[in-house]
């Protein structure tokens, strides 16, 4: 039968032809038909944010803060407190642009001109007649993925949106009496006495029986539940395993070093000396033609008697840094300098007198003192430097067809990853207890959302078959599969004997400390001379919290002060409780004019940032703002 199909293969695919077609025409074509649906993790103004912008914005937020920061550790950048403060920041930016949309908020040309002028970046790139360069204006753009007129739109949407909460900011104010006694209050200081009933002190007080256990364990199931879990191996593919895959040619190895060996062995600096006759760019024109007028009046001197040109510096030089030394500048690389100068300066040979340049500062006459060129190193000194440049440069060409062959081989051989763990020479790793959502703490792959809700998805769970390959971070790929599976369950009673023990016992000296607590607390109110045990006194504050937990400065600072001393019980929970004694206010330090303005000034932003947040809340509302995944949890320490 097969035979004849293949044949007949013309014959075949017409007639499917004539199948498909018709059904396309009468039922439609999916948009989801040709891509897969990502979930919506987020909505604005009707508009949905979905889990591939998610990660595709989390991916280039970290790639510029590792451009910027080079050795930050990694795992910050890939925890689920990191991700989600990117979902936060998409969330905000989409907030703010509607609004700006909605009130119609426009930069004009004039005001984008302004901004891109004061961008130093823009700014170097102009020439001595005040042109722009465009070539090295577009390189600049490109640097960033965009055309000059992107750039400038993106500039442009940013000014824009800015003036959403730069209005509300800027039209904040507070008076000095106003911002005096909000100041005072938020940091007033009071002296306290604290006596601590500690539950762990109370815990030998605690009758624990069977019966009590159990009925603990009735009262409480809810406390004993152990979400679905299982046991899962994955492996990843990364930057470092396509790296340690690469063998270098050594024929390549010497081509990279000749071809790079200018930059490998560092910048020619140059050693200059100038006289400048001041005239910054803002002057009249009389005033900046008056400048040149004598620049190009001194330059005739310098040209008709070099050895002068030091002499002449300390005289007519209006650079007070360099003039006392003859106009030395000392040696430099390129870059450090404004351009027009640094143009000038590289393009004169030693010993020579360039023609009068002009820059922002004003005119200058410049003589090449001195080149210094560095050593050139040899191949072999530069072989482990060669070696990791040019490994990382294959690796980055050679990624995205590993990465595709990587996908390709979990899906075909979807029932173990131990022949994709071989072919790429992967480590398998495995973890027991994962659940639907990144446990606090994780990273990689355990720490990603999309990653843990591909391994629980019915194929996945059911089956145990192979995940598709998911990007859990920058060039960075994993797959897994599920191993073993625990569905949601209540711990039975000899399972969870010890946390029902833990529970009660942490809970009942905890009720007895606290009991314990209230009863003095009544009774020093009543006599303070007989209260005992309390601790030396202490001065608090909100920024100063004499390592005390924040439960008991909040109350201690919260509390009236009708009556001194005044009396206030504090509940710390698990920990216990305290009963704190406040005895008096201790004034503020007095504080100079500086400083009372720096405070005030202080208080204004703050102010402002909260009018400012209030009304990007009330956005939020208006615009119907929400985000569909879960905040992830965060380890918190509670301090004793």
């Amino acid at each position: 039968m097969f035979e004849s199909i293949r044949k007949h293969s013309k014959i075949v695919m017409f007639l499917l032809f004539l199948l498909i077609i018709p059904s396309f025409i009468f039922v439609g074509i999916d948009s989801n038909y040709f891509s897969s649906k990502s979930p919506v993790v987020a909505r604005v103004d009707g508009k949905d944010i979905t889990q591939e912008e998610w990660d595709n914005a989390h991916r280039m937020e970290s790639d510029r803060i590792r451009a910027q920061s080079p050795n930050i550790d990694g795992k910050l950048l890939d925890s689920s407190q990191a991700r989600y403060a990117t979902l936060e920041r998409m969330v905000r930016d989409r907030v703010l642009q509607v609004a700006a949309q909605k009130m119609h908020l426009m930069t004009s040309d004039a005001r984008l001109a302004r901004e891109l002028q004061s961008i130093p970046q823009i700014a170097a790139l102009r020439r001595a007649d005040g042109t722009l360069d465009a070539e090295a204006y577009r390189a600049l753009a490109g640097a960033q993925g965009l055309t000059p007129e992107g750039f400038e739109a993106r500039v442009r949407q940013d000014l824009s949106v800015n003036q959403v909460l730069g209005s509300v900011m800027a039209s904040a104010f507070t008076g000095p009496t106003e911002s005096k006694l909000a100041i005072d209050a938020l940091l007033q200081r009071r002296e306290i006495q604290i006596a601590r009933f500690n539950a762990t002190d109370f815990a030998s007080r605690v009758v624990v029986t069977d019966a009590d256990l159990e009925a603990y364990y009735k009262a409480n199931t809810a406390k004993f539940q152990q979400a679905e879990q299982a046991t899962v191996e994955y492996i990843v593919l990364d930057m470092d395993t396509v790296k340690a895959g690469i063998t270098l040619n050594e024929e390549d190895l010497r081509t990279y070093y000749k071809e790079n060996l200018g930059r490998l062995a560092g910048q020619e600096e140059r050693r200059a000396s100038h006289i400048l006759i001041n005239a910054v760019k803002s002057a009249p024109a009389a005033d900046r033609q008056k400048a040149r007028a004598k620049a190009q009046e001194l330059l005739a001197q310098v040209r008709n008697a070099p050895g002068s040109f030091a002499e002449l510096a300390r005289k007519e030089s209006q650079d007070p840094g360099s003039a006392s030394a003859g106009g030395d500048l000392g040696f430099f690389g390129p870059g450090a300098m404004v351009k027009p100068f640094e143009e000038s300066v590289f393009s004169l040979k030693k010993g020579d007198i360039s023609d009068v340049v002009e820059t922002d500062f004003g005119f200058h006459i410049i003589m090449l003192t001195d080149i210094k060129t560095p050593p050139q190193p040899s191949f072999e000194e530069l072989r482990p430097s060669l070696e990791t440049e040019l490994r990382q440069q294959q690796a980055q060409r050679k990624f995205a067809e590993v990465a595709e062959s990587f996908a390709n081989a979990v899906y075909e051989q979807a029932d173990s990853l131990q022949p994709v763990a071989e072919k790429f020479k992967l480590k398998i790793q495995t973890a027991a207890g994962v659940t639907r959502t990144p446990a606090p703490g994780a990273v990689g792959a355990l720490g990603n959302p999309r990653f843990l809700e591909t391994l629980f998805q019915p194929d996945t769970l059911q089956n145990k078959r192979n995940t598709e390959a998911v990007e859990v971070g920058a060039s960075t790929l994993a797959a897994g599969r599920i191993t073993t599976y625990q569905p949601a369950m209540t711990l039975p009673m000899d399972k969870a004997l010890d946390q029902v023990r833990a529970l009660y016992l942490a809970e009942k000296s905890a009720e007895l400390a606290r009991q314990e607590g209230q009863s003095k607390l009544s009774d020093w109110k009543t006599a303070p001379d007989k209260a005992t045990g309390l601790s030396s006194a202490v001065v608090v504050s909100r920024d100063q919290l004499q390592n005390q937990p924040r439960e008991i400065i909040t109350a201690a600072l919260h509390t009236p002060l009708d009556n001194l001393p005044a009396w206030v019980g504090v509940d710390l929970g698990k920990q216990g409780y305290a009963v704190v004694k406040i005895n008096r206010i201790v004034p503020r330090e007095a504080k100079d004019d500086a400083r009372a303005r720096m405070e005030q000034e202080q208080y204004l932003q703050s102010w402002a940032s909260a009018e400012a947040l209030a009304y990007y809340e009330l956005l939020k509302q208006r615009f119907k703002a929400q985000i569909t995944v879960s905040r992830p949890a965060v380890q918190v320490d509670v301090q004793n």
